[in-house]
């Protein structure tokens, strides 16, 4: 068994690459590779990595990771942008979204006990089925835009519906990150010896969400100024990479949320600085090996035997999740008029669920006190992320088919596709 982190990390980047390359060669994600690679060197297959590796010296890197995922995030959120979406998307995002949170929390609250060993007399609905179905249903929000991105390469798709697709994509990814947050914070008044009310829990979780915008806005102006004087690409990823790692400390440090504050940092720099693009170009760079070390790690934390009995969770979270986006969006489609092509079909390519959402249960961690169901929270998550991208990729390649969107394809006309 490997203790040292130097070694471990070079190991795991080596060993995530070859399973990656064998994700694409099965025509998968590279995450579902790196995800399989970190398994089979975690504790309960090879045991190459010992457990204080994974769940504590290694740490470090899945924060890191989660700091830049959610800073592009943030990159994505121009006012700009959002100005010129067109009114169905905005109603579709919003209401997959609510949809996918109220119906995967409530429906896994009450099924739990079914789907998990968790039905002892320790285990009840306000301690542990209903903090862990408000995690899973924060996390269900999320789409993988990777994949789908990969998907829409290989197809050449363009045209409305694909627009739509990719926008609703990128807008949830920073509702998820919001609704997170709330999670983990009706979490720790759940979980408190309930001396706190709900108006004050409401105020500290209102507060937790603006300060930590505020902090974000501030270290996007810092970052911008700092960068007046940057020439060099190198230096601008290493300036950059500094401003992330302060303003997550510092959030970590005054108990506010690091994913909130980098994805302010994120939309400030996309919103007033006018060479944004390199700001955010500039980290392609360190994206693969690191990505490959987050989604190895993720892997590591895969127990078979708890696998195995939080399968019918994680085939819960699979079917739930995907009814809930499917019934969002055919309501919010329905309320603006939207077209027929993405009322009939856009549920159907928001399946894939992103990948980076195993990092966010990782930190969750301390919500779930015990850590038997820490255990099982996360290998249901890993399990269903990794289903769903089996499962949902074909379906966005059926979606924009269907829609008439994909090279070689006559578009739909005006009457095919309803008010624009």
């Amino acid at each position: 068994m490997i203790t040292h982190c130097m070694l471990a990390v070079g190991i795991l980047l080596i060993w995530s690459y070859f399973g990656g390359r064998a994700a694409n060669a099965l025509k998968l994600p590279r995450v579902c590779g790196y995800l399989l690679a970190g398994m089979l060197l975690g504790p309960s297959f090879a045991n190459v990595l010992s457990c204080q590796l994974i769940d504590e010296d290694l740490l470090i890197v899945t924060e890191i990771a989660l700091a830049i995922i959610s800073y592009s995030i943030g990159g994505s959120l121009s006012l700009q942008a959002l100005k010129r979406l067109k009114r169905h998307i905005l109603w579709i995002t919003c209401t997959q979204t609510i949809a996918t949170f109220l119906l995967t929390t409530s429906i896994l609250a009450f099924a739990m006990p079914f789907l998990t060993n968790l039905n002892g007399t320790e285990h009840g609905l306000f301690d542990t089925h209903f903090p862990l179905a408000l995690i899973i249903g924060a996390i269900s929000i999320a789409t993988a835009s990777g994949a789908i991105l990969a998907v829409i390469a290989e197809l050449k798709a363009s045209g409305p519906f694909t627009t739509t697709l990719l926008a609703v994509v990128a807008l949830s990814y920073g509702l998820t990150i919001i609704f997170f947050t709330l999670a983990g914070t009706i979490n720790q008044f759940l979980l408190s010896s309930g001396t706190t009310s709900c108006f004050t829990m409401l105020g500290s979780s209102l507060a937790e969400i603006g300060i930590s915008l505020a902090l974000g806005l501030v270290s996007g102006f810092a970052l911008m100024l700092m960068c007046r004087i940057v020439r060099r690409r190198e230096a601008l990823l290493m300036v950059i990479l500094g401003a992330l790692l302060c303003t997550g400390g510092l959030a970590k440090i005054l108990d506010l949320s690091p994913l909130l504050a980098n994805m302010a940092l994120g939309a400030t720099i996309a919103n007033l600085e006018t060479r944004h693009r390199e700001y955010f170009l500039v980290l392609e760079q360190i994206e693969e090996p690191l990505f490959g070390l987050f989604f190895g790690l993720a892997g590591a934390h895969i127990d078979i035997a708890i696998f195995k009995s939080a399968g019918l969770l994680t085939m819960a979270i699979v079917v739930v999740r995907m009814c809930a986006k499917q019934l969002g969006t055919w309501g919010g489609a329905l309320i603006s008029q939207a077209p027929k092509t993405i009322e009939k079909y856009l549920g159907v390519a928001l399946s894939p669920q992103a990948g980076w959402t195993v990092g966010l249960v990782i930190l969750a961690r301390e919500a779930t006190i015990l850590p038997d169901v820490f255990n099982i929270l996360l290998n249901a998550v890993v399990g269903s992320v990794i289903i769903s991208q089996l499962i949902g990729l074909p379906l966005v390649k059926y979606a924009l088919i269907k829609a008439g969107e994909t090279v070689g394809q006559k578009r739909p006309g005006r009457s095919a596709t309803g008010p624009t």
